[in-house]
C-alpha cells in the first residue's frame, strides 16, 4: 500500500461533535488514510437503516445497491460542500482512499463532500 499520512486525529469539530485533524500540513495529492472495510450484502442493507450505522456507511458496488463500513477513521470524516479531501472507493481491494485535493494547514479539519464528488452540491441526508 503507499504512503498515507502520520498522526491523525479525532478532536472537537465546529462542523459536528467530532472530526478529523492532523498536527502537520498536508500537501495536495496527498493520501490521508487508506481504511480497509467491512462490506454489507445487499440484503442486510434494510437492517443497517435501522441502525446508528445508517449514518456512517458508504454505498458499496457498481449498482450501489450494498454497503461498507470504513475502518480506521474512514467514518469520522465531516462533510463540507467546500471539502479539502476527497475520497475514492476501491471495490477490488475493499478499501476506501481519502485523498488531499488542496494543501491542509495543521490543525484544519480534514473533510470531504459525502456526495462522492468535490463539486457536487446536492444537499445530503441529514441536511434540511
Amino acid at each position: 500500500m503507499s504512503q498515507q499520512v502520520p498522526y491523525l486525529y479525532v478532536a472537537s469539530s465546529e462542523i459536528h461533535d467530532r472530526g478529523m485533524f492532523c498536527p502537520t500540513a498536508i500537501p495536495e495529492g496527498s493520501i490521508i488514510e487508506i481504511c480497509p472495510v467491512i462490506f454489507i450484502p445487499e440484503n442486510d442493507m434494510v437492517a443497517i437503516k435501522e441502525t446508528v450505522l445508517f449514518d456512517y456507511y458508504f454505498i458499496w458496488g457498481e449498482d450501489e445497491k450494498s454497503g461498507a463500513i470504513a475502518l480506521g477513521y474512514g467514518s469520522i470524516y465531516n462533510h463540507n460542500n467546500n471539502p479539502n479531501a476527497r475520497y475514492l472507493v476501491d471495490f477490488e481491494e475493499f478499501v476506501i482512499k481519502i485523498y488531499a485535493i488542496k494543501d491542509i494547514e495543521p490543525g484544519e479539519e480534514i473533510t470531504f463532500n459525502y456526495n462522492g464528488e468535490p463539486a457536487d452540491q446536492s444537499k445530503v441526508w441529514f441536511e434540511k
